[in-house]
């Protein structure tokens, strides 16, 4: 049976597991639409057009934005990101589902935008703030000033966690997913996302009738 195509936000501090959890969804489920950000930034060696990143220069971002083309976008160290808003409508149509691996700014304008209504939004905790250092330093590949700024905007983005429908603790990877995908089918199943059920019942009803 038909559905709407839900948006559905994963945000956590780095080194909680956001990453993770959308790789092992993406492989879950293959018609997952990863959200391709769109950025200002210059393509680095191997990135392409439209898999890795939508390259734009600054005039063209900031025309997208003022038409109203951009779910969310921010200024990040000079650069602007943002989530395009014309793949996710071609997606949602086609009743395919898209993720969103975004900070709870990124999570909010998308909650708050003109497609808010079908988004289903879930952060991710660590078990501890011992643990979310331990894994940072586990990485091997950021210096101990990016570290430290790491965990600092950690302390901020979970100062945000009860703004989100679903709040999980990643204290084991596969239980984590599991609760995760538990989320995931049972916002797919909700009345408001099957709009054929309507239909379908009505021909139920005629059943009745015909008996």
């Amino acid at each position: 049976m038909a559905r709407r195509g839900l948006l559905l936000i994963l945000s956590s501090p780095s080194g909680a597991g956001k990453s993770t959890m959308a790789r092992r969804l993406m492989d879950w489920d293959p018609t997952l639409k990863f959200s391709v950000s769109a950025t200002t930034r210059k393509a680095r060696p191997g990135e392409e057009h439209g898999i890795h990143y939508w390259f734009h220069d600054h005039n063209g971002f900031r025309a997208i934005v003022d038409q109203g083309g951009m779910l969310e976008h921010a200024e990040v160290f000079g650069n602007f990101y943002g989530s395009p808003r014309a793949p996710v409508e071609a997606a949602m149509a086609e009743g395919r589902d898209t993720l969103f691996d975004v900070d709870w700014q990124g999570g909010q304008q998308i909650r708050n935008s003109a497609l808010g209504r079908d988004a289903v939004s879930v952060f991710i905790l660590p078990p501890s703030i011992a643990e979310l250092d331990r894994r940072l330093r586990g990485r091997g590949q950021d210096s101990e000033d990016v570290i430290a700024g790491r965990m600092a905007k950690s302390r901020d983005e979970i100062s945000h966690w009860a703004e989100y429908d679903y709040v999980l603790v990643n204290d084991d990877q596969d239980e984590c997913f599991e609760r995760l995908r538990a989320i995931i089918t049972a916002e797919r199943l909700k009345r408001e996302r099957q709009p054929d059920l309507a239909g379908f019942v009505r021909g139920l009803n005629e059943e009745f009738a015909a008996r």
